[in-house]
């Protein structure tokens, strides 16, 4: 019993009967379009000129329905005054036409997929219906629950012995005092009170089915959340590759720097300016990320490509480290986002030799052969790493580590669909070694 009353009491059942009578009243201004046939067919009986009004509004409510813009009202009015969870419509994207009437290819996002289109078959009038039904039940629902507020109200004047006639559409009756009246006129008000709940439960059960997203709405608004996730994957990498490379880089630099300060200076000056050349380059990395999370357009993007490769060596050798490259095949054949991942690839790996490996050469091999791309990185196992002359320091103790680095690495490896290895290369050495595809 009290939660059936429950509805009866609540706000937001007058808000939902609200937006309904919202419907009907924003339909008011198509009216007089509607009547302009009936104008030209005067002859026309009036049963068949009510109905050809009916008609020409109803098309013309559907076709107010056909804009974007209207969904996106309505959505936002519908999350609002009907409390219903209704996802932002996507935004849609023509499919694109060259110059010259060429024939139209369409749209594709950053990782190759077709972008979302115009909607197409029953989808398209979806947004129409339920305006149609919006109005409908608007226009019901106020007329409806007017009468029975207006029955209500004026039946109690039969109570005092006076007569009263209603009238509506040529239907009239004539209301006298006595105890029938009495019982219709308390029913009237809570009537009017339920016929608000229906329309607006009526509203809220529809909502989700015209408002709500389609089948390719869903696959679009997927395809927006797969590719933000992919944006932020790829900025945390940028983060762990360039970040984690320079603190460790800096690390030893520091500690080179101090050891050699009295004993050669121009040695410890070398040292600090690559940590300088170092630090700026993280900076400009780290500005760009952020620049991606606030929504803003770094000025400049930090692509670090195998172009740079030999900056970096030339950093790491500043360490103290004995870094020997092997360089072979066409590198002109690497471009764009390859030579972007082989970059971070080769950097992740050098900095896990400093972090891990012990004192002895780095071997890095970029070879580019038919169809694919070779990169190795070959470390000496265990023991320290170089902070002077002939002296180390635990690696483990200096470089606390995420864990992220190899995982990092293998799903970069997996997404340019390559392949990776990584382990001891026999019983001093470890190996880093991938294979990336060239296309």
């Amino acid at each position: 019993m009290i939660k059936g009353i429950r509805p009866l009491l609540r706000g937001s059942t007058y808000v939902g009967m609200l937006f309904a009578c919202c419907g009907a009243l924003v339909s008011l201004p198509l009216l007089p379009f509607a009547l302009l046939p009936t104008l030209a067919w005067r002859s026309a009986p009036e049963g068949v000129q009510t109905v050809l009004v009916l008609l020409v509004w109803a098309v013309l409510i559907g076709v107010l329905g056909l804009a974007h813009t209207t969904r996106r009202a309505l959505v936002a009015s519908a999350r609002r005054l009907l409390r219903v969870p209704l996802p932002e419509p996507p935004a849609r994207r023509q499919r694109a036409s060259p110059p010259g009437g060429a024939a139209t290819h369409p749209v594709h996002d950053p990782v190759g997929k077709p972008a979302p289109t115009e909607p197409s078959g029953a989808d398209r009038w979806r947004t129409p219906l339920w305006l149609l039904l919006h109005v409908a039940l608007g226009w019901t629902g106020a007329l409806v629950s007017g009468v029975l507020i207006l029955v209500g109200l004026t039946l109690p004047i039969g109570w005092f012995g006076a007569e009263l006639t209603l009238s509506l559409y040529g239907w009239s009756a004539r209301v006298e005092g006595g105890w029938q009246s009495r019982v219709v006129a308390l029913g009237c008000l809570p009537a009017a009170a339920i016929v608000c709940v229906v329309v607006t439960h009526t509203l809220r059960w529809l909502a989700p089915r015209l408002l709500g997203p389609s089948s390719a709405e869903r696959l679009a608004l997927a395809a927006e959340r797969e590719l933000r996730l992919a944006e932020r994957n790829r900025l945390a990498h940028e983060l762990h590759d360039s970040i984690g490379h320079t603190l460790t880089a800096t690390t030893i630099q520091a500690a080179v720097a101090g050891e050699l300060l009295s004993t050669d200076p121009g040695a410890a000056r070398a040292a600090l300016r690559s940590i300088e050349e170092s630090t700026r380059a993280a900076l400009e990395d780290l500005d760009y990320v952020l620049g991606v999370l606030r929504e803003q357009r770094a000025e400049t993007a930090p692509l670090r490509t195998l172009a740079d490769l030999p900056e970096l060596l030339g950093r790491l050798r500043h360490t103290g480290a004995q870094v020997e490259p092997e360089l072979s095949g066409d590198m002109t054949q690497v471009q764009g986002t390859l030579s972007r991942a082989a970059y971070r690839i080769l950097q992740e790996g050098l900095t896990n030799a400093l972090r891990h490996g012990a004192q002895g050469r780095i071997d890095v091999r970029v070879a580019v052969e038919t169809g694919g791309l070779e990169l190795s990185v070959v470390n000496p196992i265990g023991g320290g790493i170089r902070t002077g002359k002939g002296r180390g320091r635990s690696s483990r103790d200096a470089f606390p580590t995420s864990g992220h680095g190899l995982p990092g690495l293998t799903e970069r490896v997996r997404l340019l669909h390559g392949e990776i290895e990584v382990g001891p290369d026999g019983p001093r050495h470890w190996r880093l070694a991938v294979r990336l595809p060239v296309r």
